[in-house]
């Protein structure tokens, strides 16, 4: 028969406030000896190092050939009661950790109910241990270059700690140029430094890094192999320019005919041509052809960039395709971004109607000195400065028929917003809050200031902004209608310039990029990261990072700070040259395999082949995460889990259930 030492955490009072861990320690003693039970114990925090001790010193005392910790989810510390157990000499896998506080303390205030539920799980864990088997890591080397998906200031960021340690990385960017929505911006708060001055220099080091690989106007379309192994397949779009004679004059762009409404950098703000760089300081600086507008494309005539370049050869290629690069890499950063929220969808703040209703980002390329008006916050009509000016907090986001959580940077943007006003047009400012929320450093003596101003600040959601003119002073302005929850008195404020500080939101296509590179989104679309707070850049899949907004709303120092985590993480794996990856994952057994091909499709890591030949499904066990998908899926029963086989899972349903034990010491 098994050794099984058990014991019962108090996790200070969050699980002894509710479960009474002396009687589940006796319980534990006296009914499941038995099954094995030789010394059950219980103790203050049994993750402290203390703990642990306790734990090494009876496997090597009292022979122990299994151990049961029951205390918090295994999530938090299965692996380091494994590891206490390992450096004792057991096979750390000998271990099972139950949670009694999140599925029981946590979950009841029955103080009886929790401690006889207590009981029920650690029978079940009990049971289960019993048919554990000793496994060992799987070993897998890691490619030592780095792919980052992203080039916005977390991807950047990430790109350059790796790169500046010695180590190659391929930057994919989408756009034609790095630089992300940082890059639109005019200033930061809450220091107000010019954005493209503190972005600028990193944006230059990753163009002329020797270490890093950009790959912009390029996407990435499939993702194969496991951490350590992957090979991505990027395709480099067609810029019918050749980079390599391009000088990047600007003489192309100069003299094509045709303009276009730039939706992307400037925010629909200004216009470019059919052949364009982004903006004065992009990384690359050569300019791509947009197809879709390009006359040559549209009617098969002009081709005046190519008639002027002057370039030789000539820099213009209209005979060059899309290449498609298949990129080995051993870990990747997902740094993709966040989209703002479109303010169409909230008909009655007008945007999109009334012509001085403006989005955040459409201010932002307002008040850029390299925006369409130099840097003049004018109306619409591109002449009148405004004399009063509202701008909405939240639009988008704190707002359950939207987007339920707060966005983060709202309140600091909008007091940004309110300080350029005053300074460039001295005209009056609202900003219409629900929540004023400045918890960064140096961000509520940002609000202090604004005060200072002389900004005024009104306290309640904004519920429309119309042109109907109700009252005098009203004609030709926009009226702003709000209760002040403060007083309780409903406002009609006339404004001249309505902007709308818009929230973040995951990208639209977010789900399917998740999809491709095996990782999930939460419910609202953002990112899943394996732990909220003690793993927030890794993901279930292994060798896949996020930085940024693709987690969630996020500012500039916030996301710096990931993008540098994300390379951390990434430095560590390449320096081991080898990792050891959790060994439970799931195994087809060949003669029992129909060749159905259900597994396949459901697998959500894509670590499951189809051998045509055989007419058999095959699992790679270093894509596996061991989720069960599979093994719950297969009709004929020809897979199994390492780790959860049906001995063990009936096992631990008899635990459970307390048919294990004599009826007399079942719980009432």
């Amino acid at each position: 028969m098994e050794k099984i030492g058990v014991y019962v955490c108090h996790c200070g009072t969050n699980i002894a406030g509710v479960v009474n861990v002396e009687e589940v320690r006796d319980w534990t003693a006296k009914n499941l000896k038995d099954h094995g039970v030789v010394i059950s114990r219980d103790y203050k925090f049994m993750c402290s190092s203390l703990g642990q001790e306790l734990i090494e010193q009876d496997i090597k005392e009292q022979g122990l050939t299994r151990v049961v910790v029951a205390a918090c989810s295994p999530h938090l510390h299965e692996a380091t009661f494994r590891k206490a157990c390992g450096r004792a000499g057991m096979n750390p896998y000998m271990c099972e950790l139950v949670s009694i506080r999140e599925q029981a303390s946590w979950v009841h205030t029955d103080k009886v109910a929790a401690t006889q539920k207590s009981k029920a799980i650690l029978s079940g864990g009990v049971r289960r241990v019993e048919y554990h088997t000793a496994l060992e890591p799987l070993k897998v080397s890691i490619h030592p270059d780095t792919m980052v998906v992203g080039g916005g200031i977390a991807g950047i960021q990430a790109a350059l700690e790796i790169a500046d340690a010695g180590f190659h990385v391929y930057l994919v960017e989408r756009e034609p140029s790095i630089g992300g929505h940082m890059a639109q911006f005019d200033k930061t708060f809450p220091t107000l430094d010019c954005s493209a001055c503190i972005l600028t220099p990193k944006m230059v080091d990753v163009g002329s890094h020797p270490n890093i690989t950009l790959l912009t106007w390029s996407e990435v379309t499939k993702v194969d192999g496991y951490v350590g192994n992957f090979t991505v397949t990027v395709k480099k779009k067609a810029s019918y320019v050749n980079n390599d004679t391009c000088t990047g004059c600007g003489i192309c762009w100069e003299k094509c005919p045709k303009k276009v409404v730039d939706n992307v950098y400037e925010a629909g703000m200004g216009i470019r041509k059919a052949i364009y760089r982004p903006f004065p300081q992009a990384v690359p600086k050569y300019p791509v052809m947009d197809v879709d507008t390009c006359i040559y494309f549209e009617k098969g005539t002009c081709k005046a960039c190519e008639k002027f370049c002057p370039t030789e050869p000539n820099s213009i290629n209209f005979e060059q395709k899309d290449e498609f690069l298949d990129i080995p890499v051993g870990n990747i950063i997902l740094a993709t971004g966040y989209d703002a929220f479109d303010p169409h969808r909230i008909p009655q703040y007008g945007y999109g109607r009334l012509p001085n209703v403006f989005t955040s980002l459409e201010f932002e390329r307002l008040c850029n000195a390299a925006g369409p008006t130099g840097g003049n916050i004018l109306l619409r009509d591109g002449k009148t400065a405004p004399k009063v000016v509202g701008i909405v907090h939240c639009v988008g986001s704190r707002d359950k028929n939207y987007n339920e959580g707060c966005s983060a940077i709202c309140c600091m943007q909008s007091l940004k917003f309110a300080h350029l006003v005053h300074e460039r047009t001295g005209a009056e400012v609202y900003n219409f809050y629900i929540d004023i929320r400045t918890p960064g450093k140096s961000y509520d003596e940002f609000y202090q200031r604004l005060l200072e101003e002389g900004t005024h600040f009104v306290r309640g959601k904004v519920a429309e902004i119309s042109d109907a003119v109700r009252l005098p002073g009203e004609e030709g302005k926009l009226v702003i209608q709000v209760e002040d929850t403060l007083t309780g008195n409903q406002l009609r404020v006339p404004v001249d310039m309505a902007i709308l500080s818009v929230g973040l939101e995951p990208r639209a296509d977010a789900k399917e990029v998740a999809k491709l590179f095996g990782i999930s989104c939460s419910a609202n679309g953002w990112f899943t990261e394996r732990h909220p707070k003690l793993d927030p850049v890794a993901t279930m899949t292994d060798g896949i990072y996020i930085a940024g907004c693709v987690q969630g709303p996020k500012d500039i120092p916030a996301s710096v700070a990931q993008g540098a985590a994300t390379a951390a993480r990434v430095l560590g794996k390449i320096q081991q040259k080898e990792i050891a990856l959790e060994p439970v994952r799931a195994s087809v057994l060949e003669e029992k395999c129909s060749g159905c091909r259900i597994c396949n499709d459901l697998c959500p890591f894509n670590a499951i082949l189809f051998h045509e030949d055989k007419m058999v499904s095959e699992i790679n066990a270093a894509l596996c995460q061991g989720c069960g998908t599979c093994v719950a899926a297969c009709p004929a029963g020809a897979i199994s889990g390492t780790g959860f086989s049906n001995e063990q899972v009936l096992a631990q349903i008899e635990g459970l259930l307390l048919l294990n034990i004599s009826e007399d010491a079942v719980p009432a």
